[in-house]
């Protein structure tokens, strides 16, 4: 399964859920993303059967490793062009919104000078 803009949102938001809450369940995600629960539900019924995500008998979800590699990356390029966003005098909020939209398009290449340009 090739991923989507929204199912790499959905694993960025379960790894940062993950790290605000003891255990991630998908009302945890409804309320984050705003969206409804049938939505949610479909998305994780894609992303458990790529084996992105587990969800146990309690209704926890955990991301597998392949889905922990894939939010891992999204969440540090949104880390990373919001920083820069900000450096070029973009405001905070708009530099996240910004963010959001550009880490799931931009290639390796871009993303790896614009790491290179904050480091000096």
């Amino acid at each position: 399964m090739v991923l989507h803009e929204s199912m790499e949102m959905y694993l960025e938001t379960i790894l940062m859920l993950s790290k605000e809450l003891t255990h991630v369940r998908a009302i945890d995600i409804v309320k984050k993303m705003e969206f409804s629960k049938p939505t949610v539900s479909i998305a994780l019924k894609k992303l458990k059967e790529s084996d992105y995500v587990n969800i146990d008998n309690n209704n926890y979800i955990h991301l597998t490793d392949k889905g922990l590699e894939v939010a891992k990356d999204i969440l540090e390029k949104h880390e990373v062009l919001t920083a820069f966003l900000m450096k070029i005098g973009v405001s905070q909020e708009n530099a996240a919104k910004d963010a959001c939209k550009i880490e799931h398009d931009i290639t390796n290449e871009t993303f790896t000078c614009i790491k290179e340009f904050l480091k000096k």
